[in-house]
């Protein structure tokens, strides 16, 4: 029998890529430029597994769908906050590999290729309607709201892809994103962006 984990994670997250604002990616429908060029920062502030903290620690995921995206074959590359010690780091890397249940499992069986596991410096900021994440050497990535009727956030719930399900996610777009690893060079702004809290849990 499979060995049961207690773990939840809850904090803020967002994502960028290079489809037009809104992603048409969330409801089953072609990237806007036949292929997905995703980048997702999560900021965990209170989290465990087992009896592991992972509170106030940070996680990237590259990600490129080279199609449809519901059609798998995504290449993605995890990024962990340097801050984690080994024993956080190989906590991340079992609960984001989607080998404990929950909805990043289920993100997780339409990857084809991880390309690689590092851990490297983060900085994750939250100011106001923008979010933004910077490694050094290797990502940086700006995101703000897009304003909706009367001044408030324009938000999508409940589409059958997302990355966090358990919140609305507010529509943004992208002021800056550029991504250099493995044989990837990206560089894209004005693009489609989403953020809101998560919760994860099995």
């Amino acid at each position: 029998m499979a060995e049961k984990h207690n773990w939840q994670l809850n904090g803020t997250y967002f994502e960028t890529c290079n489809c037009e604002t809104a992603c048409p990616c969330v409801w089953f429908n072609p990237p806007s430029e036949g292929d997905c060029k995703l980048f997702i920062a999560w900021h965990i502030d209170t989290g465990h597994f087992n009896d592991i903290p992972l509170e106030d620690l940070n996680v990237g995921l590259a990600c490129f769908s080279p199609g449809h995206m519901k059609d798998g074959n995504w290449q993605v590359a995890l990024y962990l906050d340097e801050r984690a010690n080994q024993a956080q780091q190989e906590a991340l890397t079992t609960i984001y590999g989607g080998k404990v249940g929950g909805h990043l499992a289920v993100l997780m069986s339409f990857v084809g290729e991880v390309l690689g596991v590092k851990t490297v410096p983060m900085e994750y900021k939250e100011e106001g309607k923008k979010r933004s994440l910077v490694i050094p050497h290797i990502a940086a990535a700006e995101i703000e709201a897009i304003e909706g009727t009367s001044g408030r956030e324009a938000t999508i719930t409940n589409p059958p892809l997302c990355v966090v399900p358990s919140h609305p996610a507010v529509v943004a777009r992208s002021k800056k994103y550029t991504y250099q690893d493995f044989t990837f060079n990206w560089e894209i702004s004005d693009r489609n962006g989403y953020f809101s809290p998560f919760t994860y849990q099995p």
